[in-house]
């Protein structure tokens, strides 16, 4: 929580706030994803440099360095910078930099080795014995193998490799099942701003409730939400060089377009000149203020663009209720961004800087093989690879032309472990993303279901389980039959089976 009984006189260093036991960060973070954006020509920036860079910030008090595996050379300009500190800089040991690094795995299986591979190409490039706070990411939920490795990440927290884990973009509904395994998370980085407010949500109460803090990225969404931008016509898509503005423009199309968001920016900068600041401070101290956000991510040019002044300003003043009404006026005149946390990434329309996954994944990746069928060219299976299934003699799901039929499924998984044991929700979750996993895998998406069955033991849980069915299939309501049976197999609460309707494959 934020330290808010030892302010900063005169706003001389930014404001403190402990994430864990024994671990306080600024709260404002400086973030380091550009240096990808200025490695993007293929040389990397002078180590040297960059890091002597990230000195003045820390001299500062913004001690706090957010990176991750595929922000070009970040992590080792922050092993550069660690070591300049301890061997040559006037305050020597005493400033000790807070480092957050990501690990953003392809959706591959995770196995010990390769989840040990990356933890340690971390130490490696941060020239680290620990790591102050890990961030995993995961691309696709319909593949189950994000919870081996976050077991496994958790061990390693648990023997000090890494002191602290967080996620990134991960939703409201996959942080429950994540929590649900048992695994200590102590941050969620996701994306909230003025344009962006699907943090405010589910997510915001599920955090607060579960000692779970936000770290808040694009807050000036790429520099847009600054005084630069107030009455200028909006540019053409040509004009935009760096990757971070090319993904925002994308989120002021979603929040209504250029003249809602002029609109914006209005409202912004009458409250600025009020309170004697800037556009970008009011757009930060709005994230600030709002429940369970630690921190706020602010981007660097490292060696080109620094506003350390400017952000300092954000401990100078609080919004009062007149600011609140004059921006909540104006956001009302907007649209809201689509889903939740992080969905940008996983479902159109991808609010990304290419408008898709081309500058992440070069593909996406199927959980399951597909198997053809002896003397039957229209049918296909796959399987999940749980004993049972083995045993039984039966697929997982089968397709027979164009329709896909998914045996009752249970939250078990690959490894027949029970997951979320005793916690229907996000047994739910875990169900539904192995029911489109398979239909994925056999060239459906979830749109294709036409048909789903929901066996419970418990009619309690209706309600529970029904809420998450509405979550995944709001938009195509499937048909649905919901049973309360008096016991299933292997003692489980929940099981659902789906079938769908789907377009022919691609060469069959």
């Amino acid at each position: 929580m934020t330290d808010t009984s030892t302010p900063f006189a005169g706003s001389s260093i930014p404001e403190r706030t402990t994430l864990s036991e024994g671990f306080e960060i600024s709260r404002i973070v400086t973030g380091l994803w550009q240096v990808a954006d200025m490695e993007k020509s293929g040389t990397d920036l002078e180590a040297d440099v960059a890091a002597r860079a990230m000195l003045d910030y820390v001299t500062d008090g913004f001690d706090t360095f957010d990176m991750a595996d595929h922000y070009g050379s970040s992590e080792l300009i922050a092993n550069y910078a660690t070591k300049l500190i301890q061997q040559e800089h006037s305050l020597g040991k005493q400033v000790i930099p807070r480092i957050f690094t990501k690990w953003c795995p392809k959706p591959v299986e995770m196995t010990t080795c390769v989840i040990a591979a990356g933890v340690q190409e971390r130490l490696d490039r941060l020239g680290s014995s620990s790591i102050d706070l890990l961030q995993f990411h995961w691309w696709h939920y319909e593949n189950p193998n994000y919870l081996d490795a976050l077991r496994e990440l958790e061990r390693f927290r648990q023997d000090g490799v890494i002191a602290n884990l967080g996620l990134t973009n991960f939703n409201s509904d996959h942080l429950k099942v994540v929590l649900g395994e048992g695994v200590n998370i102590v941050t969620n980085q996701v994306s909230y701003s003025l344009l962006d407010r699907r943090a405010a949500e589910s997510m915001s109460d599920l955090c607060i409730d579960s000692n779970v803090q936000i770290l808040a990225y694009g807050t000036l969404c790429g520099g847009f939400l600054s005084d630069r931008w107030l009455g200028v016509t909006e540019p053409e898509s040509g004009a935009i060089a760096d990757w971070s503005k090319m993904k925002y423009r994308r989120f002021i199309k979603a929040f209504g377009g250029w003249e809602k968001f002029q609109m914006l920016l209005t409202s912004l900068s009458e409250i600025a000149t009020k309170h004697g600041v800037s556009v970008a401070n009011i757009a930060t101290r709005w994230v600030l203020e709002q429940p369970a956000v630690a921190a706020v991510i602010v981007g660097a040019r490292l060696g080109e663009s620094e506003h350390r002044a400017d952000n300092l300003r954000l401990f100078s003043f609080s919004l009062d209720e007149d600011d609140y009404e004059v921006i909540n006026s104006a956001l009302q005149k907007s649209d809201k961004l689509p889903g939740d946390c992080g969905d940008e990434y996983r479902k159109a329309p991808y609010l990304t800087a290419s408008g898709d996954l081309s500058h992440h994944l070069t593909a996406g990746e199927k959980n399951y093989p597909r198997s053809l069928m002896d003397n039957r060219p229209s049918r296909s299976c796959i399987s999940s690879h749980t004993s049972w299934e083995e045993i039984g003699g039966f697929s997982r799901a089968v397709r027979e032309g164009d329709h896909i039929f998914v045996s009752g499924t249970t939250a078990t998984d690959h490894k027949g472990k029970r997951v979320c044991e005793g916690r229907i929700e996000e047994q739910a979750i875990f169900i539904l993303d192995k029911i489109i996993g398979a239909i994925q895998a056999l060239g459906g998406t979830a749109k294709d279901i036409v048909r789903t069955r929901i066996y419970l033991t418990n009619e309690e849980h209706w309600e529970t389980v029904t809420r998450v069915h509405g979550r995944y299939f709001f938009d195509q309501k499937p048909a649905n039959t919901l049973i309360v049976v008096a016991k299933l197999i292997g003692g489980y609460e929940v099981e659902i089976e789906a079938e769908a309707v789907v377009a022919p494959l691609i060469g069959d």
